[in-house]
């Protein structure tokens, strides 16, 4: 079994000061892995909207610089929230800077009023879906390095390259849920390593998330 720490409170007067005590602690303690939350507000299973939320792939980053050994992921991703190669850019950034730490963790999204309140797009379910079988199928092109152009129905890429590549050599992938995402039955999510070269979920994204330890194959 490995244990991971999905902080979801960052209250008090220095959020960065608790932070870094907590995941300092959660390293020594050993613990496998740190999971941030892709929101901007607060969710309602830790409090109201106007606490604070910090955006996750900063505090990744951030994270990084404070450890050593402990992987990284965001629990989960908003696709609708970066476009695809800037996100994957970004993973593998993280990636290759923490030492080969950085798991990608993605969902169809499912939080409208922040994304509304802060003026991101937002497009219908059935879209966000279209967005997350491609932000994987171009997820897969760069970290191989497939630099050819991709053609979606959600998305254009002139030329799919993201060098430097990723630190590690991957992991099969697996699926966790976003504590906010329990009453959206139809929304969907994947934990990618981005170095994965093993069977990756690329064409259609047909699982049920009733077991969310369930590997997706």
């Amino acid at each position: 079994m490995k244990i991971g720490y999905h902080p979801g409170e960052f209250d008090g007067p220095a959020i960065a000061d608790e932070l870094s005590r907590n995941v300092a602690a959660a390293e020594e303690a050993g613990v496998h892995s740190l999971w941030f939350m892709d929101h901007l507000f607060q969710i309602q299973v830790f409090g109201p909207a106007d606490q604070p939320m910090l955006e996750a792939y900063s505090t990744l980053a951030w994270t990084a610089a404070h450890t050593s050994r402990i992987q990284l992921g965001a629990l989960v991703t908003a696709v609708p929230y970066r476009a695809p190669g800037l996100l994957i850019k970004t993973a593998t950034t993280l990636d290759v800077l923490s030492g080969g730490r950085a798991w990608l963790g993605i969902g169809a999204a499912w939080n409208d009023y922040e994304a509304r309140s802060l003026g991101l797009p937002f497009p219908p379910l059935a879209a966000r879906f279209e967005q997350l079988e491609e932000t994987l199928q171009i997820a897969d092109r760069m970290f191989s390095g497939n630099t050819e152009p991709f053609v979606g129905r959600q998305f254009h890429l002139g030329a799919a390259r993201s060098p430097p590549a990723p630190a590690r050599q991957p992991d099969l992938p697996d699926h966790q849920r976003d504590p906010g995402e329990d009453h959206q039955q139809d929304d969907q999510e994947a934990e990618v390593d981005p170095a994965a070269d093993g069977p990756r979920p690329g064409a259609r994204l047909e699982h049920e998330l009733d077991d969310p330890a369930e590997p997706l194959e």
